[in-house]
């Protein structure tokens, strides 16, 4: 009895972990699809600085986690996916620079709107890493408007170039039609135009007879 006691406690406890890992799954998920995407850190929930060693332990705890094929969450791969992309924006030299500048910038614009200095006491305060990830999101959706603009006037350039390219590659192929039309025509040409010339000489011929035959008084 006390056999069958252990074991029933044994499977509610193991019942109890399968449900607690599943609450820890579908909290992750939802706290990444609510992380603001911009901001790579957020979506890993690390702090700016970090070094790239704990980018690639966190990614690797938080995607073994919330993986597709270890829990039901519909919402999995939308999560992992987005985890992923932070992870590579994280590790791309490039875009972490980028991304640094723009909390950076989102710090000193802080700063400057409230006459701070960067030894006020104010910036070891809660509420100004409240304001500062807030002030971060503004500055990088402005930068992703500014890129997007940028993106978007570099394809009208480049399809104004393109439409330029096809104008002219349109005027040659007409030329090379034309000439070849006309060399096409060449034999034809000659030929009539050496109709006519013996059409011409013939007829001189019969005016100088005329003028010959011509009586005189």
């Amino acid at each position: 009895m006390a056999a069958e006691d252990t074991k029933e406690d044994k499977d509610a406890l193991d019942a109890l972990e399968l449900e607690a890992k599943e609450f820890d799954k579908d909290a992750e998920i939802d706290r990444i699809l609510r992380a603001f995407r911009l901001d790579a850190y957020a979506v890993l929930d690390l702090q700016p600085g970090v070094p790239e060693s704990d980018i690639k332990i966190t990614y690797r705890k938080k995607s073994l986690l919330i993986h597709p094929d270890k829990t039901k969450n519909p919402q999995a791969p939308d999560a992992f996916d987005r985890l992923k992309k932070a992870q590579l924006e994280l590790t791309d030299e490039k875009h972490r620079e980028r991304l640094d500048e723009a909390i950076a910038d989102a710090r000193m614009l802080l700063i400057r709107a409230n006459k701070w200095t960067v030894d006020s006491p104010e910036l070891k305060t809660d509420d100004f890493a409240k304001k500062w990830r807030e002030k971060t999101k503004e500055v990088l959706i402005d930068n992703e408007h500014r890129r997007r603009r940028q993106v978007k006037a570099q394809l009208q350039e480049e399809g104004r170039e393109q439409r330029k390219q096809d104008t002219e590659l349109e005027e040659r192929k007409r030329k090379r039609q034309h000439e070849q039309d006309w060399e096409s025509t060449r034999d034809e040409r000659i030929s009539s135009w050496r109709t006519f010339q013996k059409g011409g000489k013939s007829g001189d011929g019969d005016k100088k007879k005329k003028k010959k035959l011509k009586p005189i008084g």
